[in-house]
């Protein structure tokens, strides 16, 4: 049977989101997400040895972010969004086989490469997948469901990880997420990809880099939006690896804590479904849900009780959202041709922002508790939502 025009863009459309969606949910499924931070501290790990981890994991998607990028656009892009989740499955097997602070840091080694692969590439591949079946206008919903569909995945790992850890302990979760990564990398060979690429010398990933580089600094709208994903990524991103710390602080039980970091991204998923309506927000409104979160995270976090807990699941939920909407800006306005790379620049940003994150949670955390530390970090988007309101007031007055 012949299928009609409208109906093959139709199938196609299909066919990407859902293998994306089932990406996503696996590529998260990661039982040791809510315990790896127990896992360094029941190994003897100090909170700087457990920051400086956190720091090389972040370090590492800072040296490969924006060259992985640029080799996104020249290679295969489905090829990088499988090998990533091979290399980070070879990295928690490390972790749970010899637990040591050298294990741990290849394995964040490892995990910090495969991300960096996927970083980028997955979002170009998405958006020119759905560009060349005219459904560009769709990216925002569908990148939406596919963070929801990522955070189902994290909440179900963290719901499985209580009795999963109780009854075979860190090696039975490190196993369980050696499992997801490989069925990850499955997954991602079922990725349409159509674009052409052109294999010169001429048209490497070196000349793709220096392009969309030059993009960069010729193009304030670029710029502009290039620089709001770290701005909005970077602090929460780094706080969620601190949260069951958070959260063991407030007197819960240690088998408690899979329970309520599950509570809070759940909280995140709810933000990643509203990112579709939350699309008609507009630079105001994002600088409103930036300040609103912030003190979301701020109050709750000083509050240390089990309502405190729930404010910053509802603050993370708003930096989610918020997120989401920042790549959004950005895929719109950049060129199909350095779409990865630019991606993975925005990324790069991100991951320094990290790093410096991390600097600071152990440089404060060494006299403050968990609590004082997350509340004193809402302040940087405090700073970026009043950034937001002043660029709106300007472009107005323009």
């Amino acid at each position: 049977m012949t299928l009609s025009p409208a109906r093959v863009p139709a199938t196609g459309v299909r066919r990407l989101t859902a293998t994306l969606y089932g990406y996503s949910f696996l590529d998260d499924f990661v039982l040791l997400y809510p315990v790896y931070a127990l896992l360094f501290a029941d190994t003897g790990m100090s909170l700087w040895q457990i920051s400086s981890l956190f720091a090389l994991w972040s370090i590492t998607g800072v040296l490969l972010e924006v060259p992985s990028g640029a080799w996104a656009d020249a290679v295969s892009r489905r090829r990088l969004l499988w090998i990533g989740p091979l290399l980070t499955a070879a990295g928690f097997a490390l972790w749970v086989a010899v637990p040591s602070y050298w294990a741990f840091a290849a394995g964040f080694v490892l995990w910090g490469a495969g991300g960096a692969l996927g970083s980028g590439a997955l979002e170009a591949l998405v958006y020119d997948e759905l560009d060349r079946l005219g459904a560009a206008d769709r990216y925002a919903g569908v990148m939406g469901r596919s963070r929801a569909a990522r955070l189902l995945g994290t909440v179900s790992s963290i719901g499985l990880a209580g009795p999963v850890f109780a009854r075979g302990g860190y090696a039975a979760v490190g196993a369980a997420s050696f499992v997801a990564c490989v069925l990850t990398a499955a997954v991602a060979t079922r990725f349409p990809e159509h674009r052409v690429r052109v294999g010169t010398d001429d048209d490497g990933w070196a000349k793709t880099l220096r392009t969309g580089l030059a993009e960069v600094r010729g193009d304030r709208a670029v710029r502009g939006a290039l620089l709001l994903v770290p701005a909005v990524a970077a602090v929460w991103g780094a706080l969620d690896e601190y949260t069951p710390l958070l959260v063991r602080d407030i007197g819960v039980a240690e088998a408690t804590v899979p329970y309520l970091i599950m509570l809070i991204w759940a909280g995140v998923t709810l933000g990643s479904l509203l990112t579709g309506p939350a699309e008609r927000l507009g630079t105001t409104g994002l600088a409103a849900l930036l300040a609103a979160s912030a003190l979301a995270l701020a109050i709750g976090a000083a509050a240390r009780s089990l309502a405190g807990i729930a404010l910053v699941g509802l603050a993370f939920a708003g930096f989610q959202l918020a997120e989401v909407l920042a790549d959004v800006r950005l895929q719109h306005r950049i060129d199909e041709s350095r779409r990865a790379t630019l991606t993975s620049v925005a990324s790069l940003g991100t991951e320094l922002a990290t790093v410096v994150t991390f600097g600071v949670y152990a440089l404060l955390g060494t006299e403050a508790a968990h609590s004082t530390v997350f509340a004193v970090l809402a302040v940087p988007y405090l700073v970026t939502a009043l950034a937001l309101a002043r660029s709106r007031a300007a472009t107005a007055r323009r």
